[in-house]
């Protein structure tokens, strides 16, 4: 195999400079005998180690394996590391290396994000036969070939794919909602109007409901892309919108929807006439018949103009053609008042122009099988545009209709997948910005988007234009805001606010925390799917002594300062978090203190599992010596839970949530390799009456069964398809993959309070879009239901 030649094939050139580019190929045997998860041998990229992380019988989907790409260095502990990296995963068999399978993706690698690569590389039942044109099957005799082709790419600005970034324009953009939509591009694209968005913000009524009223919704994301320095959630809006409205195709039509309620709601405000003022212009249609004496003239507002792209070659081709006179006969004869079907002359004609004018471009047509096609036709248009001679005669040309281009949003269909992204240029004599559905926002000099290596794009994916009036444009983006917002815009109820320069904020856990978490791990930050851990908040001055924070400790949670000892936490893996390394006050009494403890004691977290409440208890930390034997524990155990002196007891170590090993009493703490900050879980033992029992009222029965269970537990995003008409747009809930269709709509009517039988669900497709109901007979389990997404849309009929 050219190795290099398929990694060309394979990942686009992302622009970015490749500082390393290797390749590791892993020789995978005796496939069926491999326990659930092994990572393989260490090979080095870019100055660092990986490995390739193997779920042979699949990480949270048993019907598919998993693959990923994992960072094994330890240097990277260092703070502050990342590493940025292109990389394909490939699977094959070495008698047939050219019918492989594969997954590509670019990823920052860093501290919290180890690991990168796809649950769903390949569906497990295709694994052993021949399949897809392929005369050997992907593993043969127990065999089979797993590449890491992986690139180190040179990152100029420190953040590169760092999430939630600005990356330094000065602008915010919107999170990627994983939707093919140009729902972002058109959102930003009203927000940058600075005219349009105080409009917003002054159009509130003391009535108004946030999840009922578009004025609200908007007020929302915009002073969130006003004072954050980070990316914008647009759930607000789409959840008012309900997600259907993202499936839509036809920009216009949800440009015009949505002008629609905010004009609505506007009125009797302090906003009121604004839609119009700033989108609406006048047009005139004269029809004068031929053969009689008749004549009609019919002014009309409108809010965009569309043009046909097959038909022109650009703008100025377009609105010549859209004001030429054309004849009325045949089939097509006009209906003229008194006299009946006549031959007509028609002409349009405008008899205003708005301050900032949406221009259309329709770039459907029909192929040779009658279905509809984007055409990617080459239409121009210019920086600056006179749309006077466009005018009436009796027009008002008192002032000047001069159009400076400052907005467009593209559509690239690739056969892959769909971009859809904005340029918009914020500021008058500032520089053109790109924005797509990631928080990546970058320039694009102007000769960059005139020249070859960009005009194609602009030029051939153009689907909506805008223009401002020059005489105008100060006005449109003034930078006057009004004085008092609304009273629900403050900073305090927003989730994404400024961060105060200079100090920090200190995640503080205690011990009574610990045994007030019910979940895997010590602790819970991020997993939805379990109750989130309350742990409180400590700032300091970034140049503030340790003892300064021990100080403001230990007067938070009232604890002596001679009673505390500081763990640093570090999360490792999949949202596990553990003990890392003792802080202490100096470099000499670290060493010492380390030593000691690395030489008599361990500390460890304990928990107790109890089959008859299915429920895992927190019972706080031990110190231990590492060269005792693990049944010393027992006694203490036995005193913390309060259970007899005889009782008898199963003790399991918990590696990682998802991995949970038996282990011997008999072996030694430094045996069975229990390092500080590991987790030792405990029951009673149970005779196979109690087991059957469990068995019989369908309950888990051990610590490994119970603590399975709960990795099949997944967060489940329901979305209403029509928004603020149903009693909740959008909910999230804690369901397990195995649930049947009925308990799930049990499940979901419980929560919305209504009749289950009234409830109907409608699957994900791949771009977000609601894709196929789901028929209320199914035998399928959730995780069938779900397939490889997290989300389901739900109706009431």
């Amino acid at each position: 195999m050219d190795y290099e030649a398929t990694a060309n094939n394979i990942m686009p050139n992302l622009g970015y400079e490749i500082k390393d580019f290797q390749y590791h190929t892993w020789n995978v045997t005796n496939w069926n005998n491999l326990p659930e998860r092994l990572l393989g041998p260490e090979f080095e990229v870019g100055g660092w180690k990986w490995q390739i992380l193997l779920y042979p019988f699949g990480n949270h989907n048993l019907s598919k394996i998993s693959i990923y790409l994992k960072f094994a260095d330890q240097q990277g502990e260092r703070v502050g590391w990342h590493a940025c990296v292109q990389f394909v995963l490939l699977l094959w068999n070495s008698k047939e290396p050219r019918k492989y399978v594969s997954y590509h993706a670019y990823y920052r690698f860093d501290a919290e994000n180890l690991n990168w690569g796809s649950g769903n590389f390949y569906d497990q039942n295709k694994l052993f036969i021949p399949f897809n044109n392929r005369t050997r099957p992907l593993i043969e005799n127990g065999s089979c070939n797993i590449t890491a082709l992986v690139r180190d790419l040179k990152d100029l600005t420190g953040t590169l794919w760092s999430d939630r970034k600005m990356y330094n324009t000065g602008y915010i953009g919107l999170d990627n909602q994983r939707l093919s939509t140009f729902f972002n591009s058109v959102i930003l694209s009203l927000y940058y109007i600075r005219y349009f968005r105080k409009a917003v913000y002054i159009a509130s009524k003391v009535s108004d409901k946030p999840t009922r009223n578009i004025v609200s919704a908007l007020q929302k994301i915009f002073y969130q892309l006003n004072v954050s320095e980070y990316s914008v959630d647009p759930k607000e809006l789409t959840r008012f919108f309900g997600w259907n409205i993202l499936s839509i195709r036809d920009v216009r039509k949800f440009i015009r929807i949505l002008q629609n309620d905010l004009e609505e709601k506007m009125q009797n405000t302090k906003a009121d006439g604004t839609i119009s003022k700033l989108f609406g212009g006048t047009i005139i249609t004269r029809f004068k018949c031929v053969d009689v004496d008749y004549e009609s003239l019919r002014s009309e507002d409108f809010y965009d103009i569309q043009f046909n792209v097959k038909r022109c070659n650009t703008l100025d081709d377009s609105f010549t053609e859209y004001v030429q006179e054309t004849f009325l006969d045949g089939d097509n004869k006009y209906n003229a008042e008194g006299f009946g079907l006549q031959v007509a002359k028609k002409s349009v004609v405008f008899h205003s122009f708005p301050p900032i004018l949406h221009i259309h471009l329709d770039r459907s047509e029909y192929d040779a099988h009658n279905n509809l096609v984007k055409s990617n036709d080459r239409y121009e248009f210019p920086m600056k545009i006179d749309l006077q001679k466009y005018l009436s005669p009796d027009a008002d040309r008192s002032k000047p209709y001069k159009y400076i281009f400052h907005g467009v949003l593209i559509h690239v269909d690739n056969n892959r997948w769909d971009q859809y992204f904005a340029l918009l240029k914020p500021e008058n004599n500032g520089q053109w910005a790109k924005f797509g559905d990631s928080p990546k926002i970058t320039f694009v000099p102007i000769k960059e988007m005139l020249n070859d290596n960009y005009e194609n794009i602009l030029y051939n994916n153009a689907y909506m234009l805008i223009y401002y009036r020059e005489s105008e444009i100060d006005e449109l983006l003034c930078p006057l805001l009004p004085k008092h917002l609304p009273s629900h815009l403050h900073e305090e109820n927003f989730a994404h606010v400024k961060e105060k320069r200079g100090y920090l904020q200190i995640s503080v856990m205690t011990e009574e925390m610990f045994k007030n978490h019910k979940g895997l791990s010590i602790i819970n930050l991020y997993d939805q799917r379990f109750p989130l851990s309350e742990v409180l908040q400590v700032e300091i001055l970034e140049t503030d002594t340790f003892g300064t924070f021990k100080n403001a400790v230990a007067t938070k949670f009232k604890i002596p300062i001679y009673q505390t000892r500081f763990w640093r936490i570090r999360k490792q893996g999949n949202n596990d978090f553990r003990l890392h390394d003792l802080i202490t006050d100096d470099l000499i009494y670290s060493y010492v203190k380390k030593k000691h403890l690395k030489t008599l004691s361990i500390i460890i977290f304990l928990k107790y599992f109890n089959p008859h409440t299915q429920s895992l208890e927190s019972l706080g930390q031990l110190y231990v010596r590492k060269d005792y034997t693990i049944n010393v524990l027992f006694p203490a155990l036995r005193k913390r839970k309060q259970l007899p002196s005889d009782t008898l007891l199963d003790i399991y170590i918990e590696i990682e949530p998802n991995i949970i090993e038996r282990m011997d009493p008999n072996f030694t703490f430094e045996g069975h390799d229990i390092r500080n900050g590991d987790i030792i879980c405990f029951q009673k033992t149970l005779m196979n009456r109690e087991i059957q029992e469990h068995v019989s009222a369908n309950r888990f029965y051990s610590i490994p069964r119970f603590c399975e269970s709960l990795s099949k537990n997944v967060v489940v995003h329901f979305k209403s398809k029509f928004g603020y008409k149903d009693p909740i747009p959008e909910f999230k809930l804690i369901l397990n993959k195995k649930l049947t269709y009925k308990s799930v709509v049990n499940q979901v009517a419980i929560h919305l309070n209504i009749d289950p039988l009234k409830l109907r669900f409608t699957s994900v497709g791949s771009s977000g879009e609601p894709k196929s109901k789901i028929d209320s007979t199914t035998v399928q389990t959730l995780s069938k239901m779900l397939k490889q997404f997290s989300s389901l849309y739900y109706e009431i009929i």
